[in-house]
Formats: structure tokens, C-alpha cells, sequence
């Protein structure tokens, strides 16, 4: 199986499906996601289908694939029967052929060229899912997130619509006096 994309071109470009059982995580990645991530990554694959190889050295003396970055992606296939079975136990693998030091700087500028979230475009996304009738419900449920970080989002837009189902305190009211 080859290994190598053509000259001058990115691993990606050279994606191969790989067994999974011939892959494994390395020892150094620092990057650790939090369970709510881990179902929505789960449900996207789920939904999407894995839109993203998982990028790996391979390892010629011991006949495997060591995982760069995907580690996550690797987690899903292999702890989801269900993924498992409709990927027949493969996995997209994009190869790279580096020394274990320049492996390590790439796992981590994968993981930091993800970098966050843009509250104002989070909030944008919010509003659009809102002005096209989403309930909070299916926010949460299809963007993985809680009813108190959609509240603020929608804080953020300051939009008197987005409030429209939220139930407000009597804890003042106009003439009255304090005191």
C-alpha cells in the first residue's frame, strides 16, 4: 500500500481507508474533550459521516498506524457499534511521514488551529436557527449546547425576539416604591 501522496501535493489528497484495529493513539497528545463534545462529535459522525481523515504515521516495523491528530475521531468508531458497522471496522486515514519531534508539533497545531468559538458568530448562528424557527430544544440538541449558553448567546445579539419564550421574575414593577 502506498504511503506517499504524489510530489507536491498534501496528504490529503491521498486518504485510505485503514482497519481499524491497525491504528493507535499516540502517547503525547494533550488535547482531552469534555463528554458533551464527545456525543455531539458522535452524532455528527452519526449525521455527516466522517468528513475528516484522521491524519497518521505509519509504522513500517510494527505494521501500524499511529494517530497525529483524530484521536476523538478514532474514540467514536471504536466505542459506537453502530459507527463500526456502517464504516465496516475502516477509518479515512491521511498519512504523514514525519520523525516523532515534528509529529508532535503537528498534533499540536491541529489541535490549536481548531482553536474556539466565536461568541459573536455563535450568537449569529443562534439568532439564524431562531429566525428560522428552531426551539431551544433542538439548539441543544443538534448544536450541543445548554439553555443557559444559548440564553447568553442570544443576550449577546440583544434582540427582544429571541426572549419571547423565556419566562421572566416579577421582582419589579414600574410605580412601585422601593422600600
Amino acid at each position: 500500500m502506498a504511503h506517499k501522496s504524489p510530489k507536491g501535493k498534501s496528504p490529503a489528497y491521498g486518504v485510505i481507508p485503514v482497519p481499524v484495529e491497525k491504528i493507535r493513539p499516540n502517547s503525547y497528545n494533550p488535547n482531552h474533550v469534555a463528554p458533551p463534545e464527545m456525543k455531539l462529535l458522535y452524532e455528527s459522525i452519526k449525521a455527516d459521516g466522517y468528513t475528516m481523515p484522521v491524519v497518521c504515521y505509519y509504522n513500517k516495523e510494527e505494521d501500524c498506524y499511529e494517530i497525529v491528530d483524530g484521536f476523538h475521531r478514532y474514540r467514536i468508531i471504536k466505542e459506537y457499534p453502530d459507527i463500526y458497522e456502517r464504516e465496516k471496522g475502516m477509518l479515512p486515514v491521511s498519512v504523514i511521514d514525519k520523525p516523532i519531534d515534528q509529529r508532535m508539533a503537528s498534533t499540536v497545531r491541529h489541535n490549536r488551529a481548531r482553536g474556539s468559538h466565536s461568541v459573536d458568530l455563535m450568537s449569529n448562528i443562534i439568532k439564524e436557527l431562531h429566525d428560522l424557527g428552531r426551539s431551544d430544544a433542538w439548539i441543544s440538541r443538534h448544536l450541543g449546547m445548554d439553555r443557559d449558553e444559548i440564553l447568553r448567546l442570544k443576550q449577546i445579539t440583544g434582540l427582544a425576539a429571541l426572549f419571547k419564550d423565556v419566562k421572566f421574575g416579577n421582582a419589579w414593577r414600574p410605580g412601585e416604591e422601593d422600600g
